[in-house]
Order: C-alpha cells, then structure tokens, then sequence
C-alpha cells in the first residue's frame, strides 16, 4: 500500500529530466520539490530545493552511484530531505544470475544521512500500468517521473493546482510509453488534477 500521508502536500514542484527548463523562483516557491536521479538544472535554472530525490533503484545508473565513493556528496543528494526509490525490491531468485535490483543496497548507502526513504510498492506500479494500458500494445512499463507524480497524485486531495510538473519531455529511453504518458498527462491537466508546464527548447 502506498503511504498516502508521506506524499500528501498543498503543492508540489515536480521537475522532470528536460533540457532548457528556466523556472527557477517557481520551482523553488513550492512547498515541496520533486527531482529524479541526477537532478539536470539543480542549484541554477531549475532552481536549488529539493525536498524529495528519486533515485532509480534498478540497473546500471544505480549501480555505478553506489560505486561513487562521493556519492553521497553529490549536491541533490546532499540537500535532499527524502528519497524515493521508484521500484519495490526483487527477491532474491529474482535478482539473479545478473543483478538488476539494487534496494537493499541503496538503503544502506542513504540511511546514515537519517532521512527518510520512500520505497513505490508494486499496487501503484499496477496502478500506473493500468492508467497507461489504454495508450500501449502490451504491458505498459511506467517511466519514474509517471510513478512518481501518480504517488502524490494519489496521496494528494484533488484540488487544482497541487502539482505542478515541470521539464517534463515525454523523451528518454524507449522502454517507456512516452506518447501514452503525455496523454495522460495532458488528461489530467484538463481535469485539473495537475498543471503542465511546457518545455523550451
């Protein structure tokens, strides 16, 4: 189950991995500020809050941070005030012969910093899926910035304009549904679940 309370917020800056964001006072205007992994724009043109970092917990992105002795020294990390780690952890015989989850120890390396540590479960990731399944063949793979602004969607009284999504470029890597995310994203826009600011190039 997903722990509403944690997530619950009057409103939230969520800021996504697109070049060219310039919305610096906003972003930082807001109650809480949502970056991803190694937060592009973070302490100049995104702004310099960040109140939650979500940081992929499978594959080799965290693989190689836990491999960065600095790691934790990292400016996002270090302003942190909690993580979010987008994936729940794999069982073992799941994580095996070659080792794609990395929760536990992403855990251990955040938990000295005595913040706290937000972990998506499986029902919101089923969630999202389900969101998606309309705008896919096959089953969806939801990308972080999609799990993450559904959680606080979720644990968020719907009342217009709480969230507020920033830098998002519906781009990446091409496992996700990028298309069926946009449209969604602009769907809930127009039922005034959340409000889309557009990129620049």
């Amino acid at each position: 189950m997903l722990d509403r309370s944690a997530f619950a917020s009057s409103r939230v800056a969520i800021v996504g991995n697109a070049p060219g964001l310039d919305a610096a006072a906003a972003i930082d205007g807001a109650p809480r500020v949502v970056r991803f992994n190694n937060a592009p724009g973070f302490g100049g043109h995104a702004g310099s809050r960040v109140t939650h970092l979500a940081l992929v917990n499978r594959g080799g992105q965290m693989r190689e941070w836990l491999a960065d002795p600095r790691f934790l020294d990292r400016p996002a990390v270090r302003h942190a005030d909690a993580f979010i780690l987008p994936f729940p952890g794999l069982p073992a015989e799941h994580n095996r012969p070659e080792q794609v989850c990395w929760t536990r120890e992403a855990v251990a390396r955040l938990a000295p910093l005595g913040r706290p540590i937000h972990i998506l479960p499986e029902a919101l990731h089923e969630a999202a899926r389900q969101r998606l399944a309309p705008g896919t063949v096959g089953r969806p793979n939801p990308s972080t910035g999609f799990l993450v602004t559904l959680a606080f969607l979720l644990g968020a009284p719907l009342r217009r304009g709480s969230i507020e999504a920033y830098g998002f470029g519906f781009d990446g890597w091409p496992g996700h549904p990028w298309a069926a995310e946009r449209a969604w994203f602009r769907q809930a826009e127009a039922d005034g679940q959340l409000r889309l600011h557009p990129c620049h190039p």
